[in-house]
């Protein structure tokens, strides 16, 4: 468990602080995370890295010469917002452009996407690569899903030497590129992680087994297994990397590679020398030759007991990058010569331009911020009653998080409206609003949803039905993604489907986006209200699935809630905004 917090949510801002204060000769916060305190070469790419705090050394200590010139930093587990990650990279921008790289999540591939975009926007030349390492989250036809997980080390370390080196931002996304290509990780899990002030693991292992191909998150692997030796467990890694050889890896014998064996935050690293014992021995026998292996913790989950084993195949070039000096807080490689400080002039991050919307889109953005207030102002009327209905079987806190998010949305739409920008814009801004203030999963969720609906939006045409509808579709996807959910999981997704599904179908049927908002709106509060009749199958109602049975999800609940006052602000005239009922638990 963690046992040394103030605030549960203070945590990830004061690790941050107590960070730079130990490594201040290195690195210098920014709004969003950190950024390299030492000057690089005027006209060299930036290389910025992120995801979630909870992982360290990622991300944050691997930020300093030699590797990452920027890290943005979301809460505990949560992907950064777009906010977050242009606020670093503009600091971090040495005026090369700017590459940013990550772990494959669904939250991260939205929110580093929706930076590129803005960052291009303003000028800042930028491309995007996530890493895609775990061989056990996806078969090899589909790679692009894969999650990236200790695999982030070669990929980051790769494109970062390149930038070193002079290239540009096109040949140290090629770089990059090749790493990933080149890059396989496997892991297990022996149990999970528990967060600050929390009173049980966000996951668990069955007692005596081990989750093969579990993700740092309690992402579901392979299967689980019996905890084996150490040689047998070293065996599995290797036979399970040998499988799964890059195809421009021809024969093995002579081949030369790294090795990343990353332990998770509960395995000792004496634990993982007798492991990397049997590992060396392995790959030896195989004809492969080992360019400076590194054992120990390189992205963590909190206490989670568990390791995983990388296998980076290197090229001429590849090996170059992979030795080449670094020296960040929590990543040493050869000697190199201390760059001068920067100076507090030379950090840029202040700009927050607001890109150039259409009238027709300004216009919109009217009626997406009085939806937003009205949202505001459901939620915090029903505060309690969504406290009530999340504590029958989960922590109590969906109201409050709910209602730090939605006043958070609401005050920034609010804000934007008078800097005249866009529908898309506007959303955009109050999810990164959403998501900073309230935190937890409703808080990423929610960030998601807007991010999404945002993106569809823009800011240069009138939003239709068609594409509105498409919004909404985009955010039910990526909140599937991120989350896990899926329909009969008892969460807001069991809500949202249906909405989505309807709107869709009586936009299509040429209904006007008000009246097919307002009938869809009314499939959600059934679909929210039947969730009282499932069973939760993820979340921290899971172990509490019977004591859930004949109370609504939460999630869904002030979904449908927010759903029905915006169906009101869009067919104006109707100001009546429902209050959620009181649902007695059966």
């Amino acid at each position: 468990m963690t046992y040394l917090f103030n605030q549960p949510s203070d945590f990830a801002r004061e690790l941050t602080e107590g960070f730079v204060a130990a490594h201040s000769d290195k690195v210098r916060q920014v709004p969003g995370g950190v950024v390299r305190s030492t000057r690089s070469p005027e006209g060299s790419v930036a290389i910025v890295v992120g995801g979630g705090s909870g992982h360290y050394p990622a991300f944050a200590g691997l930020v300093g010469q030699g590797l990452a010139h920027g890290a943005a930093m979301g809460n505990l587990f949560a992907s950064p917002s777009a906010q977050q990650i242009c606020s670093v990279a503009r600091a971090a921008h040495n005026g090369g452009g700017v590459l940013l790289t990550f772990g494959n999540y669904a939250g991260d591939v939205l929110h580093f996407g929706q930076a590129k975009a803005r960052l291009n926007a303003e000028g800042i030349p930028c491309e995007l690569l996530a890493v895609t390492d775990d061989i056990s989250s996806a078969p090899p036809e589909e790679w692009q899903k894969r999650r990236g997980v200790a695999g982030d080390l070669a990929v980051f370390k790769a494109a970062a030497a390149a930038a070193e080196a002079g290239y540009g931002l096109a040949a140290v996304l090629a770089v990059a590129e090749r790493a990933n290509q080149r890059t396989r990780s496997f892991g297990v899990a022996f149990s999970g992680c528990t967060l600050p002030g929390a009173d049980h693991p966000l996951f668990t292992v069955p007692e005596g087994m081990m989750g093969v191909g579990m993700g740092i998150h309690g992402e579901p692997g392979i299967n689980d297994a019996p905890i084996s030796s150490a040689d047998e467990l070293a065996e599995l890694l290797v036979n399970a990397l040998l499988k799964e050889v890059p195809q421009a890896v021809t024969t093995l014998s002579g081949q030369r590679l790294s090795v990343v064996l990353n332990g998770l935050g509960g395995v000792k690293y004496e634990e993982l020398f007798v492991v990397y014992r049997r590992v060396a021995q392995l790959l030896t026998a195989q004809g492969l030759t080992i360019v400076e292996p590194e054992v120990g913790e390189l992205v963590t989950s909190f206490d989670m007991a568990g390791l995983s084993l990388t296998l980076f195949w290197l090229d001429e070039e590849l090996e170059r990058f992979w030795r080449a000096p670094a020296n960040t807080p929590a990543f040493r490689k050869g000697s190199m010569t201390v760059a001068e400080p920067r100076e507090e002039c030379e950090f840029n991050v202040e700009q927050d331009s607001i890109p150039e919307a259409t009238p027709a889109s300004r216009e919109a953005a009217q009626c997406v911020a009085a939806a937003l207030a009205a949202a505001r102002d459901v939620i915090v009327a029903n505060v309690d009653e969504l406290g009530r209905i999340d504590a029958v079987a989960g922590d109590g806190d969906h109201g409050i998080g709910m209602e730090r998010g939605v006043v958070a949305a609401a005050e920034t739409a609010a804000s934007m409206l008078g800097r005249q920008a866009g529908a898309g814009t506007l959303l955009q801004r109050a999810a990164d609003a959403w998501a900073d203030r309230a935190g937890g999963t409703s808080g990423a969720i929610w960030g998601v949803a807007l991010n999404a609906l945002g993106t569809a939006l823009g800011d240069s045409a009138k939003p239709d039905g068609a594409r509105v509808a498409l919004g909404i579709r985009q955010a039910a996807e990526g909140i599937m993604h991120f989350g896990k959910a899926k329909a009969g999981d008892k969460t807001l997704v069991d809500a949202l489907l249906p909405f989505s599904e309807a709107l869709t179908q009586r936009v299509n049927a040429g209904e006007a986006l008000p009246q097919a908002w307002l009938n869809a709106a009314q499939v959600a509060q059934q679909a929210a209200d039947a969730t009282a009749q499932l069973r939760p199958k993820i979340g921290r109602a899971r172990p509490l699935a019977e004591k859930s049975l004949g109370t609504p999800d939460a999630g869904a609940i002030s979904l449908a809630m927010i759903l029905n006052v915006v169906a009101a602000v869009l067919n104006q005239g109707q100001t009546e905004r429902p209050a959620v009922q009181e649902t007695q638990a059966q």
